[in-house]
């Protein structure tokens, strides 16, 4: 374990906390590895009935990929841990349910995090956002496809080509969240609500999370070929012209300068 990533235990409950607030919570390796390891920890642990995810600081969440990193040539996934994705969360399916305490900003990867969780808890403040576009770049991390399930089609097909946010309140809305609290009540509803999952037989619970999301022997099959498919278009993505003028651009702070290749 290292500093950018706590472990607490809560009675029944694991509340992973991503403590990078300097860079609100940008996922690197470190913090990779740590979640990763703590997801298949508290899957092997029977005394764990619930999963909470959520970002130290009262700014943000996750604001995605550490894209500075990235800038500097720095890998953000370990090797041999890619099949789990950023933040070894976001295609790491386990049978314990998952919660995402979203306290303030989940733009990019954030979102993706907030997405791949079985419940949300949002605090009023909560943004939710995929702009990744906006950088040169395709929401790698199972926002391309989660965010249209997830949302009413033609939504989050506007957020997804214009990279706009969406706030709390809209997001309750269209039932992307399932609670929207005051900011200092985020962790201590989403403690209520794994407490209240942690009263039932976890035998029965765990199965059926695993019916309902379609996990099989620790992946989910029906998502396959949307992983391969996001894999093979963020590679052509990546190596254009127009991603690494979007990453210059936000490190120097400017417009991009598209040129469509």
């Amino acid at each position: 374990m290292n500093d950018s990533v706590l472990l607490d235990r809560e009675g029944h409950t694991l509340v992973i906390t991503i403590n990078r607030p300097e860079v609100r919570n940008a996922v690197d390796m470190g913090v990779c590895l740590a979640i990763g390891d703590a997801l298949s920890d508290a899957e092997a642990d029977p005394d764990i009935r619930a999963v909470i995810l959520t970002g130290a600081g009262e700014q943000a969440f996750c604001s995605g990929a550490d894209l500075k990193a990235i800038g500097r040539g720095e890998p953000i996934i370990p090797p041999g841990r890619e099949a789990w994705g950023l933040a070894g969360y976001v295609n790491h399916p386990i049978s314990k349910p998952t919660i995402a305490a979203v306290n303030g900003l989940a733009l990019g990867g954030g979102t993706e995090l907030a997405l791949a969780s079985d419940l949300i808890v949002a605090s009023e403040n909560a943004v939710f956002g995929l702009p990744e576009v906006k950088r040169g770049r395709v929401a790698g991390a199972g926002g391309a496809f989660r965010w249209t399930r997830q949302l009413p089609e033609r939504l989050a097909l506007e957020l997804l080509f214009t990279g706009e946010s969406l706030t709390a309140a809209k997001a309750l809305e269209h039932h992307l969240v399932n609670r929207v609290v005051p900011a200092a009540l985020v962790r201590a509803e989403a403690l209520r609500l794994a407490a209240k999952i942690g009263e039932n037989g976890p035998v029965a619970v765990q199965a059926t999370k695993r019916i309902a999301k379609g996990i099989r022997d620790g992946a989910v099959p029906a998502e396959t070929d949307f992983w391969t498919h996001t894999a093979r278009e963020a590679v052509t993505v990546n190596a254009s012209d127009d991603a690494r003028e979007g990453l210059a651009a936000f490190a120097e702070k400017r417009p991009p300068r598209w040129t469509g290749r």
